[in-house]
């Protein structure tokens, strides 16, 4: 795992040292609880960070800004992939499963096969190809910035186009995290199919207004353990296995954003 304190040094040395073509990779919607989470990766061009001024951290970008950083990065990226995981393999899997595999996905999905993977912030084991995790990774290295600028625009005019159909819980603003809004909407209205049911906020939800998830949920550990999540309310679709209970316990990066 490397730090990146060094703007853009690490994807050039890499190019340097005749180890590219150097793939960046980062995700958006790892934290929301609802629709879907996305993830992309994108290999530029070396030298070409310099060559995009407003490339950095999607979350640092307005939005008329990102919008304008996605079209250029579209123009002169070598290749790119952007992957949709929908929020029932959320619900089904766990987030940091889909995460992780959203990135191997994301790799294998290149048209040229990476001489390198950078990651943003965490390991992925099972990448095809050598790779390194970078702290703060879409603020120091170009290729993972503009994969997360792929990732977060692509999301956000997902969550927009979810608003035209679910427009009482404003997907247009929030996007889908856990905002006192949102969670006032989610409260008043139980959740919709777009909603994580395996989350806690959204499972409480669900339970208060009697509804049964539309999909097979994996309640998270934090859901299992959360009093107020009756899991017999929610139906026969829920399931409360390891693989979300146990294992998620010891991870940093689980599913339930509690509210």
């Amino acid at each position: 795992m490397v730090r990146g304190e060094f703007l853009w040094g690490l994807q050039g040395a890499l190019d340097r040292r005749g180890l590219g073509p150097v793939a960046g990779v980062d995700e958006a919607g790892a934290g929301a609880c609802a629709g879907p989470l996305v993830v992309a990766s994108c290999v530029l061009r070396p030298g070409d960070g310099a060559r995009l001024p407003e490339l950095t951290d999607s979350k640092m970008l307005t939005a008329k800004a990102r919008d304008r950083v996605y079209d250029q990065v579209l123009k002169r990226a070598v290749d790119y992939a952007v992957i949709v995981i929908p929020s029932e393999q959320v619900d089904l899997l766990g987030i940091r499963v889909m995460n992780l595999e959203g990135m191997r996905r994301a790799v294998a999905a290149l048209r040229e096969h990476p001489g390198y993977v950078l990651t943003d912030g965490f390991p992925v084991p099972g990448i095809p190809a050598p790779s390194v995790a970078v702290i703060k990774g879409d603020r120091c290295v170009a290729s993972i910035a503009a994969a997360s600028v792929l990732a977060k625009v692509t999301r956000d005019r997902i969550m927009k186009g979810l608003h035209g159909e679910l427009p009482h819980y404003g997907f247009d603003v929030h996007k889908g995290y856990s905002t006192a809004d949102h969670l006032a909407a989610l409260d008043e209205h139980g959740p919709s199919p777009a909603h994580r049911w395996s989350y806690t906020n959204v499972a409480t939800a669900a339970a208060r207004h009697g509804l049964t998830p539309p999909h097979p949920v994996v309640l998270t550990y934090a859901a299992l353990e959360n009093p107020s999540v009756p899991v017999r309310a929610l139906a026969s679709s829920v399931g409360k296995n390891e693989r979300s209970a146990a294992g998620a316990a010891r991870r940093t990066r689980g599913g339930a954003r509690i509210s």
